[in-house]
């Protein structure tokens, strides 16, 4: 192995040959072929049963459609030790702060309280526009061989079949879904694999470096979450936002990156400033509209029973508006505090 400086100090295990990494996962070495699958064979087949991965297509809000790609049990097993015993011990940027142990959207959000103008921006289709070969250049930064890199990447990696769409309602005009079609039939990082998360953030980690450095020399700090980008800076970050935004999305271009432009925000110090559904102006703190709401439903399911406010037909409706209360103890625990006594209320009628 010859890892390059950076990753001399990574304590990764070290596997030399093929049949090396099939023994370390397992496995036979043609099971560890099939599964790679880098010849693409899965995705050009038309039966289903071939697929490492189950499917399921969600509409986006734009019209457009995601692709949840979620490997089956043996894959998934692989893919767990991957990540437990190579990728958990490859250091993340300090910037990245989405799937990352000891960091949330709230220390996401915190770095850009009481600014003067902060800068939201989102990726368009994040984990796919990740490659496959960009996830096996990762393993070889890593120092494995080109033929043990290459088959780490492609156990994480994956080319989802075009016959995963057919009869896909989602809105969108033919040349788009015909896009959408491409976009995922070559191999890219599957949303849905426990691989994903960690390899988004580490392949993602020149990015980091690169916006981070733009933020410096603006005046701003830069920070971010999965698909969201946060900047935030005073008074000579307020002079240049606008020409900073076109910067950034040049970069990311470079970077095989895509800004969805139509959810950029530049929020001065006269407006909320909310990140991740986190208001920043003056300290971290709740949407006022969503706690209103959110104590709406509680006080009804207090007054009425939970099933009176069940309007999405949520199967463990009371899990989920204690997760919802506990998000809003997390940012304010004042205001959290609150609504944990309706909640309580609730389970003890």
């Amino acid at each position: 192995m010859q890892p390059t400086d950076a990753a001399r100090k990574w304590k990764i295990p070290a596997i030399e040959t093929i049949s090396a990494l099939a023994d370390w996962l397992g496995i036979s070495v043609s099971e560890l072929r099939w599964f790679a699958d880098l010849k693409g064979i899965t995705a050009k087949s038309r039966d289903t049963r071939l697929s490492h991965y189950h499917y399921r297509v969600l509409a986006k809000d734009s019209g457009s459609a995601r692709l949840i790609e979620a490997p089956k049990t043996r894959l998934k097993e692989i893919q767990r030790r991957i990540l437990d015993r190579i990728l958990n011990a490859i250091p993340i940027h300090p910037a990245a702060h989405g799937f990352v142990k000891g960091r949330s959207i709230k220390t996401f959000a915190a770095p850009h309280v009481g600014r003067r103008v902060v800068l939201k921006m989102d990726l368009k289709d994040f984990f796919p526009s990740i490659s496959g070969r960009r996830i096996q250049a990762l393993f070889r930064t890593a120092g494995y061989p080109e033929a043990v890199a290459d088959l780490l990447g492609g156990l994480c990696a994956n080319a989802a079949p075009r016959s995963v769409w057919r009869g896909c309602q989602c809105g969108t005009m033919a040349a788009e879904m015909h896009h959408v079609r491409d976009f995922y039939w070559r191999p890219h990082l599957p949303q849905g694999a426990p691989t994903s998360p960690a390899l988004a953030n580490l392949c993602g980690y020149r990015v980091d470096c690169r916006l981070t450095g733009l933020a410096t020399t603006a005046g701003a700090v830069y920070t971010r979450y999965a698909d969201d980008l946060a900047f935030s800076g005073d008074e000579r970050f307020v002079k240049c936002v606008e020409r900073f935004a076109a910067q950034v999305a040049a970069i990311l271009l470079e970077e095989g990156f895509e800004v969805q432009h139509r959810k950029t925000r530049v929020m001065r110090r006269g407006v909320r400033q909310y990140l991740a559904g986190i208001v920043v102006n003056e300290r971290l703190n709740a949407v006022r509209a969503d706690f209103d709401r959110l104590k709406a439903i509680l006080t009804n399911c207090v007054r009425h029973g939970p099933e009176s406010q069940n309007r999405d037909a949520h199967r463990a409706f009371r899990a989920h508006i204690e997760g919802r209360v506990g998000f809003v103890e997390s940012v304010n625990p004042k205001k959290g505090g609150r609504l944990r006594k309706l909640l309580e209320q609730i389970v003890s009628s």
